[in-house]
């Protein structure tokens, strides 16, 4: 259940009409009540806040420039850095990005910059777009997703204008900006089936994040790193690549989603094996399969057998191997 003061926290901002702390706090109890094996609550919790994004397109009390609410998402994260199940050397330069930012005036002190504009690669589903949710929670600024389908439009000159738009926000509001499918512009300028209009912003992005000295985080997602221009990599502080979890992070995260539907006699390494080539995501939407069947079909205790977590595995395999080609 949630502790006293976040119940204490939830109902002094909801009477002070503080709905962004409200949203914050709510959000705080349904990481509180997944780590305690809560996953149904939790979820519900984050189900609600969802549903009322999605009615106001960004977080009530969050201040975005109204010319560029269609382009942006903007957000309060509550996932940690101790929250992403990604390999030890990832996890450690994501921690030296996150000390650099904490200790970046005494790096400026020595005319040094702090790691701010980092592309993050790798196939979909390995945490890519959480990881840019962790950095945000833990340095405590909002994390903003440009709509990449919002910014690029058909009409000569409109994407850059609004790229150059997305830029001036960057600016003057500190914040964690994430350009998630990145490779809608970064592809690689000359290539065969490119746009003359797409290398234009192409070309505005590198001028625009070589002249960026904001105090915000830019970060770029792209699951098709081959294709990125290679003039993009010295524009970025730091290259991650994030790739499909090995055993110990599949039973992890296998452990982690089940929570309570975990049965005790269960082996871990056996399911954690079944998972093989399988993404983050694709097992956690696997294990949420699994437990939503048992939910709707099970009169007894209610927990997930090993067939059962198997067949939904091996369907997201079907699901995704046809995707694949």
């Amino acid at each position: 259940m949630a502790t006293s003061e976040q119940v204490k926290a939830l109902i002094r901002s909801h009477y002070e009409g503080d709905s962004e702390r409200f949203v914050t706090v709510a959000l705080q109890i349904a990481a509180h009540e997944a780590k305690a094996g809560h996953a149904s609550v939790a979820r519900d919790i984050r189900s609600y806040v969802d549903r009322a994004k999605r009615r106001h397109g960004i977080l009530p009390g969050v201040n975005v420039n109204p010319d560029l609410s269609e382009m942006l998402l903007q957000t309060r994260p509550v996932e940690h850095l101790s929250d992403l199940i990604v390999h030890e050397k990832l996890r450690d330069r994501l921690a030296r990005i996150l000390e650099e930012y904490r200790h970046r005036q005494r790096l400026k002190q020595h005319g040094m910059t702090n790691r701010r504009r980092i592309l993050l690669a790798g196939a979909p589903g390995t945490g890519k777009t959480m990881t840019a949710g962790a950095i945000a929670c833990e340095v405590g600024l909002p994390l903003n997703t440009v709509l990449m389908h919002k910014l690029v439009t058909k009409f000569m000159g409109e994407t850059a204008a609004k790229l150059g738009q997305v830029f001036g926000l960057i600016q003057e509001e500190p914040g964690i900006y994430l350009f998630d499918e990145f490779d809608a512009i970064g592809t690689q300028r000359g290539r065969e089936h490119e746009v003359g209009e797409m290398r234009r912003v192409l070309n505005s992005f590198l001028q625009f994040i070589e002249k960026d000295e904001s105090e915000s985080m830019i970060i770029a997602a792209t699951n098709t790193f081959a294709v990125l221009d290679t003039a993009l990599f010295r524009r970025f502080d730091d290259v991650l690549y994030y790739d499909l979890p090995d055993n110990d992070q599949r039973a992890q995260l296998i452990r982690n989603r089940l929570g309570k539907f975990l049965r005790k006699d269960l082996k871990i390494e056996n399911l954690a094996a079944a998972a093989d080539s399988l993404s983050h995501a694709e097992i956690t939407r696997a294990c949420d399969d699994a437990i939503k069947q048992v939910l709707l079909t099970s009169r007894r205790r209610k927990t997930v057998s090993k067939q059962l977590l198997v067949d939904m595995l091996e369907h997201r395999r079907e699901i995704y191997s046809k995707n694949r080609g």
